[in-house]
């Protein structure tokens, strides 16, 4: 037994080894968590966060302070580089997994958590987050701990069997843990379980089971000494931007640009939980026709189902909010691999046999995306072709075929052959030919081309136009984001060391600004390429005061 988690770690270590430290910062998000981070490490103050000048106080402490401990066990401190705070999302992925195998093997039998394992371990959705340094994959951990050891607590409750001691401390402490990560997603996902639970049973006593006032007690000792800290060291900033506005904000209409309509991650289901959206579709049809019987099934869905119906209704949409619910499917892909195959390939209802179809048809249609966008991009963006681009093609649709199964049973060699072709995948798309596209990777030749120009060891670059929070982490914490006629003033207050960076469409403005004061300057670099963020192609000089 231990050796399965064994292997399912390094299996998602491995997953999520491809790219870390060669594929750029990503902006925006990835890029400002970053930042934050680093100055908490220039400056020394970590209760307060902070973007250059201006608070950040849109999620907890949480993820800075363990992004922060491998900033100070890498021994580079500010200087770290960008996987160093990677590897936290990686490992938040590598728990989450060791997590959903615990679940699944204590539910359903050591192949149904190897299965499960594999399953989270592979899908796109966790090995995107694996590679970006944000809190959804330390989040994803926190609440597969929370919600496996409920689910034990549920099943041997309603079994009549003890309850482990050690299962409630597991509930709690990952719920303070996810409180300091990012708020109250994790409690969230907790109660919509237990409710639908409560209205399908009418029964509530196993809750009793919880140790409901010790456990909140334990979570308000966890997570209450930073709120308190940070509510008086910002005056009552933190709480009122990161609950009154980004929170509040969200639910009540679409925030950051992200507002879209119920149906979207109906839509992008097929994408996020690739290359497994079929076999779970699968699966959790079948759970959904005999759940009166099993209340393992019961648990499962109220795990997936309420929690991927309120964020459908949230106005603010974005891919990464339902992937604390795709554990509760990969459970079920679990359960179905332990049944006899009459019985796990029983017909399906009409309804049920469209949205199973509708599902192979997402299945292919993103085989064959993935596939294009790996021979495809390259030549769009760099107008030449790589020859990794096919056996990463050849990956894609390997994965694809595998996970394609008219039976809606899959045996376990055949999921863990789908998950180690999407690993190949991931690791040539994240890996080789993601970071191999120059054009859309602006900051790092920015970065380059001001260690190539630098006049002094304490040159400051100040930036028009081009205000990506990767800029920041890559050139330095002073890096002033400003305009055209920022850059001239900046220009103007250290004429021997400062650099300035500007639209070459602009330079004649530029030059106009510095002739007033009877300067001019030199273009010493240019840098050509695509802004991914904006969508704006631009050409960038790199200026210095004329000596």
């Amino acid at each position: 037994m231990n050796r399965n988690y064994i292997f399912l770690f390094l299996f998602s270590l491995a997953m999520t080894l491809s790219g870390l430290a060669s594929l750029p910062p990503i902006d925006r998000d990835e890029s400002r968590f970053v930042q934050a981070t680093k100055q908490m490490a220039e400056s020394g103050d970590y209760v307060d966060i902070r973007f250059q000048e201006a608070s950040r106080y849109q999620k907890p402490i949480g993820i800075y302070w363990l992004q922060s401990a491998a900033v100070t066990l890498s021994g580079k401190g500010a200087e770290a580089p960008i996987w160093v705070y990677r590897t936290i999302s990686a490992l938040g992925i590598a728990i989450a997994v060791l997590a959903i195998a615990w679940t699944g093997t204590n539910l359903f039998g050591a192949n149904a958590g190897i299965a499960a394992g594999l399953v989270m371990a592979a899908i796109f959705a966790t090995a995107f987050e694996g590679r970006d340094a944000k809190t959804d994959a330390m989040l994803l951990a926190c609440c597969v701990a929370a919600q496996g050891a409920l689910a034990q607590i549920y099943f041997a409750s309603r079994r009549n069997e003890p309850v482990a001691g050690h299962l409630w401390w597991i509930f709690w402490i990952a719920q303070g843990a996810a409180i300091l990560i990012k708020g109250p997603i994790a409690p969230l996902l907790s109660a919509l379980t237990i409710a639908v639970l409560f209205a399908f049973e009418r029964d509530g006593r196993w809750l009793a089971k919880l140790r409901v006032g010790r456990g909140l007690l334990l979570v308000v000792v966890i997570a209450l000494p930073w709120l308190a800290a940070i509510t008086w060291k910002s005056h009552g900033a933190f709480l009122q931007q990161a609950v009154g506005k980004d929170m509040l904000g969200k639910v009540a209409s679409g925030e950051e640009s992200h507002g879209l309509p119920p149906g979207f991650y109906m839509l992008t289901y097929s994408l996020f939980m690739w290359p497994f959206g079929l076999i779970a579709v699968g699966a959790g049809l079948q759970a959904l026709n005999r759940m009166r019987d099993d209340v393992r099934l019961r648990f499962c869905l109220a795990w997936y189902i309420p929690f991927w119906l309120v964020f459908e209704l949230i106005p603010t949409k974005l891919p990464h909010y339902v992937l604390p619910a795709y554990p509760g499917m990969a459970l079920l892909i679990g359960w179905l691999l332990m049944l006899q195959p009459e019985d796990a390939n029983a017909p399906l209802k009409r309804w049920q046999q469209w949205l199973w179809w509708s599902t192979a048809f997402g299945l292919v249609v993103v085989s064959l995306g993935l596939a294009a966008v790996c021979i495809g991009a390259p030549i769009y963006l760099t107008h030449s072709f790589s020859w990794w681009s096919i056996p990463a093609a050849a990956a894609a649709l390997g994965t694809g075929y595998f996970a394609f199964s008219r039976q809606l049973q899959v045996p376990l060699p055949r999921i863990g052959a789908t998950a180690a072709c999407a690993g190949i995948t991931y690791a040539l798309l994240f890996g080789v030919i993601a970071p191999s596209l120059k054009p859309i990777w602006l900051s790092p030749a920015i970065k380059q081309a001001v260690l190539a120009n630098k006049p002094c060891a304490t040159t400051v670059l100040a930036s028009a136009r081009y205000q990506e929070p990767s800029l920041v982490f890559l050139v330095g914490t002073k890096t002033v984001l400003t305009d055209v006629g920022g850059v001239a003033q900046h220009l103007l207050a250290d004429p021997a060391c400062a650099l300035g960076l500007a639209p070459i469409e602009d330079e004649q403005k530029l030059n106009g600004m510095l002739s007033v004061q009877g300067k001019s300057m030199n273009r010493v670099a240019e840098v050509d390429g695509l802004n991914y963020s904006s969508g704006d192609k631009l050409s960038l000089g790199l200026y210095r005061v004329a000596p």
